[in-house]
């Protein structure tokens, strides 16, 4: 009899997967991944000690979590890379950080050895377009003062291109994925075909080596 995952991807085993969240903020994602039934364990880390304490907070609302999401203060400059290949992280998601650094580039290649060979490097951002500053400059920072003024620095957005050709450059990567996405209030990100040209996108690339993950 054939095999039923013939032709898909098989999956992944429970509670095998690792990540690392770097710039996990209030931990929606960390707590999100920690939940999964794929996931053993999720590392998430923010620079900002205030933001971790409420993030820690939240998480102690459900006791579910205690064994399957830690929470490291620190950048991950400082965060000491796993000894061992097999405590690499499977998925290093970096979401609304990369467009805050002053070299990105030095960044994404500092991020690399935490990804476990065959792993994925997970990041979202937003592209540098007169959209984008109209949107989170002008109506979100200017207009309807819902963001502080200075949390976006649009020079520092990043194109999908560009970050198509850091991957290039650094070397050891492969398998550059993008997806356009838009905030639906009451609904969350929901992609739409073209944002990466305009807006707000994720974007995922995986490390060379033996397959860890299906893609």
């Amino acid at each position: 009899m054939p095999s039923p995952h013939r032709g898909r991807p098989p999956p992944s085993a429970p509670s095998s997967l690792k990540y690392l969240d770097i710039g996990c903020g209030g931990g929606i994602f960390a707590e999100s991944a920690a939940r999964l039934p794929t996931t053993k364990h999720v590392t998430a880390v923010d620079a900002s000690e205030e933001v971790l304490a409420v993030a820690k907070a939240h998480a102690r609302r459900d006791p579910g979590l205690r064994s399957k999401l830690t929470y490291k203060w620190g950048s991950i400059e400082k965060l000491e890379v796993p000894a061992r290949p097999e405590d690499l992280y499977d998925v290093v998601s970096v979401f609304e950080v990369v467009e805050h650094v002053d070299a990105p580039g030095q960044f994404l290649e500092t991020c690399k050895p935490f990804v476990k060979p065959g792993g994925w490097l997970v990041l979202s951002t937003i592209a540098r377009t007169w959209m984008s500053w109209l949107t989170t400059n002008l109506i979100a920072e200017d207009i309807l003062k819902i963001v502080p003024k200075g949390t976006h620095s649009w020079d520092k957005y990043i194109n999908e291109e560009e970050l198509r050709a850091y991957f290039s450059s650094m070397g050891g990567w492969n398998s550059p994925r993008c997806m356009g996405v838009v905030y639906v209030p009451g609904l969350g990100w929901k992609e739409v075909t073209g944002s990466e040209k305009v807006g707000n996108y994720f974007f995922a690339v995986r490390r060379d080596g033996p397959e860890i993950m299906k893609a």
